[in-house]
């Protein structure tokens, strides 16, 4: 039988003849989901005998990675914040950038603050869950007009036990909200410009979900809804916190010119990522 790391030089070959991203990663994340243990186990078994029937599996697997699919879709989940979610082909896989997001409301707020919020948009609900997590006492409505990004938002608000305080919601951002009952608006909304999307790797345009990923010939289609719905949802004083693309600052604080305050936060890259706004 063959070992760990006779397979895993192989995959990698192949791989990286295939021309996808990070081949090595993705050769030991399949692995080791395959033999059911975690990665760094893998790394220190090298020696390990693999059994044919899971040699096909992961043959099976490398097939796929092969023709661009991304991990997370093919081992089904995507650590983020420190936590583990569902992830599939009907939501976007969470990026580390988004994760930042995350710090500078943790930042904002104590954690015993009895905070109301809404995650539009919510995908795979990485970001109302996460915040539900970090504040106990919060409560938040996870909002997205796709029902199967529904589904899997609610999957992972109940591995997390934080369903009884996350409310699934279908709708087109905050529509359904009355006036001035949130505390805080948090979003990675669609902002793809169509020209980028044409640009975009095919292991994110030919698998991601486009409607999470492209809003119109600017990108900014989500954010002229956002803007005039949540300062009339939000509280007096309330926040709203939203990625965008790094060349959208200009254009995001002028949509953003009748708030109290709009500034325009960069990532860990150095790059304009974030706007953070006070009604």
């Amino acid at each position: 039988m063959p070992t760990v790391l006779e397979i895993q030089r192989q995959v990698e070959i192949i791989l990286a003849r295939h021309g996808v991203d990070s081949p090595r990663l993705s050769a030991q994340i399949l692995l080791a989901k395959v033999l059911g243990i975690s990665r760094l186990d893998l790394l220190l078994g090298p020696e390990r005998d693999v059994t044919a029937d899971l040699c096909r599996v992961f043959d099976a697997l490398i097939a796929r990675r092969g023709l661009g699919e991304p991990v997370a879709y093919l081992v089904g989940n995507k650590e983020f914040y420190g936590l583990d979610f569902q992830v599939d082909s009907r939501v976007l896989i969470p990026r580390p950038e988004t994760e930042e997001m995350i710090e500078h409301v943790s930042r904002q707020w104590d954690a015993d603050r009895a905070l109301v919020f809404a995650d539009l948009g919510t995908g795979s609900g990485v970001l109302a869950v996460t915040l539900a997590h970090l504040f106990p006492r919060a409560a938040g409505f996870a909002v997205d007009i796709e029902p199967g990004a529904l589904l899997v938002a609610r999957a992972n608000a109940r591995r997390h036990g934080v369903l009884d305080r996350v409310t699934l919601v279908r709708a087109d951002f905050l529509t359904p909200f009355p006036p001035s009952c949130l505390d805080l608006v948090i979003s990675n909304p669609p902002y793809v410009t169509e020209a980028e999307y044409r640009d975009l790797s095919f292991e994110v345009a030919g698998y991601e979900p486009r409607q999470a990923l492209v809003a119109g010939k600017d990108g900014l289609d989500c954010f002229r809804a956002i803007e005039g719905q949540a300062r009339a949802v939000l509280r007096p004083g309330g926040s709203l916190w939203a990625e965008m693309g790094w060349l959208q600052g200009g254009q995001v604080r002028e949509l953003f010119a009748a708030w109290s305050s709009c500034r325009i936060v960069r990532d860990l890259g150095g790059r304009d990522r974030f706007v953070h706004a006070v009604r």
